[in-house]
């Protein structure tokens, strides 16, 4: 690809294999740390969580940084609107409109479908109760070490980490999806989805939640929103910790 081809109006498009190993191959790394790390997290004193805090640290944000930064050097397109894409300005009234839309909608069918990911899960009981998500919630942690997990969730679950995936999955590999008509979101979706290798039992539920995000960010071509709503409904695990942190005593 050159210069021409990443800052004219339609991008060169990905073959579907390079569009599902692009998509796959991130959440692989990542699990593939997370997984490495969820003992020695443990034997440190600290919840799961921490795992994947460090997994996004050290494989999240150097592969999906890195790559499309070595696209822009590449190409020698600007990162912004040539390599990453959507970025079509819109009012600021559209975000207060938008950005809830994405927010409660999403949240809805992550509530809604509940009942089928629990199902889902009792599916994968030959993963390690140890491998499993855990908050802290459940007590035995001390405040101090819930406030380092909590405050290093924020940075790199809640904040870094989301806008980063939106750069590189909404900016990036959704433009350039091979043309399946209207499937294309809900592939897309799908694959983002199945990138979370630590939590296959969710992929059901991810897809159809990130749905409207998709669409919208789609539809609207503006990446911004599809940051803002990410961080936001990342931030409700962690504003449920939060919570439980200023009830210890």
């Amino acid at each position: 690809m050159n210069q021409a081809l990443e800052t004219n109006h339609q991008p060169q498009l990905h073959s579907i294999s390079t569009s599902i190993l692009l998509h796959l191959l991130p959440g692989i790394l990542i699990g593939a740390v997370y997984f490495a790390l969820v003992q020695p997290v443990k034997d440190w004193g600290y919840p799961s969580i921490a795992a994947l805090n460090l997994a996004a640290l050290l494989a999240l944000i150097p592969f999906q940084a890195g790559f499309l930064l070595l696209q822009q050097k590449r190409t020698g397109a600007p990162l912004f609107g040539g390599i990453i894409r959507y970025q079509q300005k819109i009012p600021w009234h559209q975000y207060l409109l938008w950005v809830p839309v994405i927010f409660v909608s999403s949240g809805m069918i992550i509530s809604l479908l509940t009942p089928l990911s629990e199902l889902l899960e009792g599916c994968f009981l030959w993963i390690p109760d140890i491998f499993r998500i855990d908050m802290g919630l459940s007590g035995g942690y001390s405040k101090q070490t819930l406030i380092i997990t909590y405050l290093s969730s924020f940075l790199l679950v809640t904040l870094i980490g989301p806008l980063i995936e939106e750069c590189y999955f909404r900016g990036y590999l959704l433009p350039r999806m091979p043309d399946m008509g209207g499937w294309t979101p809900l592939v897309h979706s799908a694959l983002f989805a199945l990138y979370h290798t630590w939590t296959p039992w969710l992929a059901v539920s991810r897809t159809l939640a990130l749905l409207p995000l998709v669409c919208i960010v789609r539809w609207k071509k503006n990446l911004a929103l599809g940051m803002i709503a990410h961080c936001l409904l990342n931030s409700i695990d962690i504003a449920i910790g939060v919570a439980f942190l200023l009830n210890i005593s």
